[in-house]
């Protein structure tokens, strides 16, 4: 790729890691589904009156975002609630790879092909030293939770796949009208009308930049851009910028919330990312004498952010 779309690429990745950090901070002012269903009101309006609506059909869209929207970012958010440390969660959230090919292979038939058996394979060791080392020094509820969050999202991939349904800024848009009501809704049954209303009333300048930096920064520009990236060059060129995401989620964490992985941690976060990286990026076929090779079809490790 030109230099000018690899540090477009990095100017992504660094939005969708600081993410976490940007979320994790403004909960600290309202209650987790409130604050995501704040979230998805600002992703889907004023945009949903300007943008078509996706080709796919109605419950193609509805099942993207159940699963991609409202339970990923619905756990992430509980789980971060509930002391998940940032950096890590931006970690462990990628686990929906691994999960992916699993899901995929069970429910639509598909055999993962030997690169991704040992990918998958060495990312679920890794994943497992992240939990146990992390469950020797806290509670962990919270990485469960997590768990539930990379499963829903990759419950949702299988789900786009099985539909055939393309991604892109118009299904991020449509999708999101999904979320607002059920989280406002469960928010009202698991924090009280009290406290609802108590932080509607009393938003706080921090809860407000943070809505408009996931809404706006990460769900809208960020998504823009890659979409943009991947449309122009093969997705092995784009894909292995993801990566990133954790990296620049946990130095973001240690900067901002002076959140210290431990040496297991950081370990077992390495081999884990080897596992995603060997499941998910291959060699771009060589440019032939009749043109350049044909892009790649999309693929979509983490981006947390959207």
């Amino acid at each position: 790729m030109p230099f000018k779309h690899s540090a477009l690429a990095v100017l992504v990745m660094i939005i969708w890691g600081a993410n976490f950090v940007v979320i994790d901070e403004g909960l600290d002012d309202v209650p987790p589904l409130l604050f995501l269903s704040f979230r998805f009101v600002l992703v889907a309006l004023p945009l949903v009156f300007f943008i078509p609506r996706p080709t796919a059909g109605w419950r193609a869209v509805v099942a993207v975002g159940t699963f991609m929207s409202l339970g990923q970012f619905g756990l992430l958010y509980i789980a971060l609630d509930l002391g998940m440390p940032a950096g890590l969660a931006s970690l462990i959230l990628q686990a929906h790879v691994i999960m992916t090919i699993v899901i995929a292979a069970i429910a639509l038939k598909e055999s993962p092909t030997r690169r991704q058996v040992v990918g998958a394979s060495i990312g679920t060791v890794g994943l497992l030293v992240v939990v146990v080392a992390h469950g020797a020094t806290a509670p962990v509820i919270p990485v469960l939770v997590m768990l539930g969050a990379a499963l829903s999202w990759a419950t949702g991939n299988v789900v786009a796949r099985s539909a055939g349904v393309a991604s892109g800024l118009s299904l991020v848009v449509w999708s999101a009208l999904v979320v607002p009501l059920p989280a406002l809704l469960l928010s009202l049954v698991v924090d009280g009308p009290a406290e609802v209303g108590s932080a509607v009333t009393h938003l706080s300048g921090v809860a407000i930049a943070s809505t408009a930096y996931t809404a706006i920064g990460a769900s809208l520009i960020g998504y823009g851009i890659w979409n943009s990236l991947l449309a122009r060059h093969p997705a092995s060129a784009v894909v292995p910028f993801v990566l990133l995401v954790p990296v620049i989620g946990i130095m973001t964490a240690w900067l901002v919330q002076d959140e210290v992985p431990t040496t297991l941690e950081l370990v077992g976060g390495a081999v884990m990312l080897l596992g995603v990286a060997t499941a998910t990026i291959t060699r771009s076929a060589r440019p032939t004498k009749e043109g350049p090779p044909e892009p790649s079809a999309p693929v979509e490790l983490a981006s947390p952010a959207r």
